[in-house]
């Protein structure tokens, strides 16, 4: 977070930060994990810059992000990917956005119930129109707006005939409305294998909730990994952006951690906020840093430190 507070205050963004605590250090000092400090400043601000947190492992600490994404309604997930030159990736060419339905489906966990003597477990998977219409409909109007020509709707409605047919009958409502931008249907498992062998075919995804966090992660591993991974978090009153992995305790204070899956979502915020011209500058940096080699961190194949790297993507910015 302190390296993308650095290239947001070079872009002379004219934003003002209001810092609050989740994860454990919120639990560590004020004894809640989501305080209501920061529900109120989520709630008042209603943009969001979310690094990444720590849920304590053990049962009774519910996900803290799922329950950001429950209490704010942030129904559409949005995870883009791209080839970066100087990466580890296996692949040139791809630029894929998948759009992950946020709020129900497998995630919800429905009445989740474990036998007292733990050999037997279920919850329920709930599936609605109004979920499954308005991410289909996020996703095309996305698609739309950045001039995407095709939108995948990814389902099992061979197998689950009931919730993911659901989803699948919704979309192909959907999807007539915008006769403009091509629509193809495909089966989640087929979606992974054809990921792999040819991910160039793909342009925006759209899909459910555990098959949208599989395939984001699928396509992050196409670029190169996490560390390059950004996403956002839209819903009517708020929006929230991240980095799609999770917390490194173990590399905690060391200064090598990669901030650019972060910086990357903040790049998704200045766009959210009409900055785009800043937000195009902002990933421009970070692409060309990459490219460069210049200063990398260890993840990326260099020998560079956070704020190191950082500078070097500060320097693009005012070159």
């Amino acid at each position: 977070m302190h390296c993308t507070l650095r290239a947001l205050d070079a872009l002379q963004c004219g934003l003002e930060y209001e810092i609050v605590e989740a994860g454990l250090a919120a639990l560590e000092h004020q004894g809640e994990l989501l305080p209501e400090k920061t529900l109120d400043s989520i709630r008042r601000n209603k943009v969001v810059l979310k690094a990444p947190l720590t849920t304590p492992v053990g049962k009774g600490f519910s996900s803290i992000n799922v329950s950001l994404r429950t209490l704010f309604d942030l129904y559409a997930n949005v995870r883009p990917v791209l080839s970066i030159a100087g990466t580890k990736s296996h692949y040139q060419g791809v630029d894929i956005i998948t759009v992950r339905e946020n709020t129900e489906g497998a995630y919800l966990a429905a009445d989740a119930y474990v036998s007292e003597d733990g050999s037997r477990a279920e919850s329920k998977m709930i599936i609605t129109r109004k979920g499954s219409e308005r991410v289909t409909r996020y996703a095309f109007d996305l698609a739309r707006r950045e001039g995407r020509r095709k939108v995948t709707l990814v389902h099992k409605a061979n197998i689950l005939k009931a919730v993911s047919g659901l989803f699948l009958d919704v979309a192909r409502e959907v999807a007539r409305n915008y006769p403009d931008i091509e629509s193809e249907e495909m089966i989640v498992d087929a979606t992974c294998m054809n990921l792999v062998l040819d991910p160039q075919r793909f342009d925006v995804i759209v899909t459910t909730n555990l098959f949208g966090d599989i395939i984001s992660d699928l396509c992050a591993g196409l670029v190169g990994g996490l560390e390059l991974a950004p996403g956002a978090n839209i819903g009517r009153d708020a929006a929230m952006f991240e980095a799609v992995h999770g917390s490194a305790p173990d590399i905690a204070g060391k200064s090598i951690a990669n901030p650019c899956a972060l910086m990357l979502g903040a790049a998704m915020l200045l766009a959210h906020l009409g900055m785009l011209e800043k937000a195009a500058a902002l990933r421009r940096a970070i692409v060309d840093a990459i490219a460069a080699g210049d200063r990398t961190t260890p993840d990326l194949g260099g020998k560079g430190q956070s704020d190191a790297f950082t500078d070097a993507i500060i320097e693009r910015l005012h070159a």
